[in-house]
């Protein structure tokens, strides 16, 4: 060998080394847990009704997981709305809400940053579903205290649905749909404008456009025709009655999970075997699989609440809001921008490998090149989605409307199967009917057993 031959061998070596250096630095910044792991005991202390120790275990990884710290407010704000603590709720839930659209307005350097690691480094901005959810919680909750916010929130809630869905289509090309223009819009938000506009006893008007619009958007809601009914005749209540609004967050609602895209793996594998023949470097081989998140939903055994008031039953709970669909179905839109993300990311990494043989002048099948390939499929490897979500959420947010004269009455409450078969066990309170006003309560039964206390406005 020529002292030239063995001085550019060596500078390769070097050029290569110190890419293998680099490569192995940017895998040590990659996210390899995932959230829905950390989720798990969370999820599992909450529903079986152990409150302190799921708000124990949320305070440890909000000291560990500065990444996480907006969604794990949530799964907060839910335990602490469950533990009979609304304000502190709601607190949580707006300061989420105002951080969330502050991450909205992604920079360059956020998304470059996402393609060189993984989805997990960026901030999560929540999913469109928990944008608009987010509100609703927020509405329901200030409803337990003065409720002095809540028509602002559900009114929030309308126009975060037009925004999301508008921004969907904002940098289409001519000719393509936007994918969000099918999102199914939450009739929860135009319900409580309803609900609350008709309270004032005056402004039938606008209770009565409110109820229409949730006769619209959920036609399957069965009590949607009397409210709308109610509020063409202008009537609220018998004189002497009030009435009592329970709304119920029943069942365990949908999470995310990662899941290897195989079409999407096979396509790369092909892509990667292409380039290896026809160009002048390798690439790393397509050892690693594609990952993504997908939203699962549980199987519930709870589908329904019964009410009995006075010790007669009254009804069930009726969902105004499906949560689950509502989750799978926009994620299901936005599914191929997912993908092609994904897709998009395992490229620049490839690209990367292959540009750093080219400046180090690395020969095919040579060492320096093999090392390069070996680090490349190590931080391919490391690839997890981002299973990051608001865990808590219930599969349904329901409402029953019940007219009760004036004064105190006992309210029970049990979770009940499709079958209506009512559990043994549930949730009792005497609660305060006042002449012309509406009373709220809220309670939560992610399975046949309640967790936490039966909340009733102020």
């Amino acid at each position: 060998m020529t002292r030239s031959a063995s001085t550019s061998s060596t500078r390769s070596l070097v050029a290569a080394t110190g890419h293998c250096v680099l490569l192995l630095t940017l895998l040590l910044a990659t996210g390899c847990s995932t959230y829905a792991r950390h989720l798990t005991k969370i999820r599992d202390a909450y529903y079986v009704n152990d409150l302190p120790a799921a708000s124990e275990l949320v305070e440890t990884r909000l000291k560990k997981e500065r990444g996480d710290a907006d969604v794990l407010r949530l799964e907060k704000a839910m335990i602490e709305l469950t533990s009979g603590n609304p304000a502190e709720a709601e607190q949580l839930m707006r300061q989420v809400r105002d951080r969330f659209e502050y991450l909205e307005q992604k920079t360059a350097a956020d998304v470059a940053l996402t393609y060189m690691a993984d989805d997990q480094k960026r901030p999560y901005a929540g999913e469109d579903y928990e944008k608009v959810l987010i509100r609703a919680m927020l509405a329901l909750t200030n409803l337990l205290g003065d409720g002095g916010d809540a028509e602002a929130y559900s009114l929030q809630m309308i126009d975060k649905q037009e925004q999301i869905i508008a921004a969907g289509g904002a940098q289409l090309a001519d000719g393509e749909e936007n994918p969000k223009a099918a999102y199914q819009r939450v009739a929860l938000a135009p319900y409580l404008r309803g609900v609350l506009r008709e309270a004032t006893h005056r402004d039938y008007d606008d209770a009565q456009r409110s109820f229409a619009t949730v006769v619209s958007w959920q036609p399957e809601f069965s009590s949607g025709a009397g409210d709308l009914s109610r509020a063409v005749y202008g009537h609220h209540s018998e004189p002497g009655n009030g009435v009592l609004y329970v709304f119920t967050l029943t069942g365990r609602g949908p999470y995310k999970e990662e899941v290897v895209e195989a079409p999407t793996s096979q396509s790369l594998l092909i892509a990667g075997e292409i380039l290896n023949q026809l160009g002048k470097q390798t690439v790393p081989p397509n050892i690693a699989p594609v990952k993504i998140p997908q939203i699962v939903a549980r199987d519930n055994l709870v589908q329904t609440v019964a009410v009995v008031v006075d010790q007669q039953h009254v009804g069930y709970t009726e969902t105004i809001t499906d949560v689950t669909s509502l989750a799978i179905n926009q994620y299901a839109a936005v599914m191929p921008q997912i993908i092609a993300r994904a897709v998009a990311r395992r490229i620049v990494k490839k690209g990367f490998v292959y540009g750093a043989k080219e400046i180090a002048d690395i020969s095919k099948g040579t060492l320096s090149g093999t090392a390069l390939d070996l680090a490349g499929v190590a931080w391919e490897m490391t690839e997890s989605a981002d299973t990051r979500c608001w865990g808590l959420l219930p599969d349904k947010i329901q409402v029953l409307r019940i007219e009760l004269p004036q004064g105190q009455h006992e309210l029970a409450l049990a979770a009940a199967t499709g079958q209506g078969q009512p559990s043994p066990s549930g949730l009792r309170q005497i609660v305060e009917i006042r002449d012309g006003r509406n009373t709220y309560v809220l309670a939560v039964f992610p399975d046949m057993q309640p967790v936490g206390q039966m909340l009733i406005s102020d």
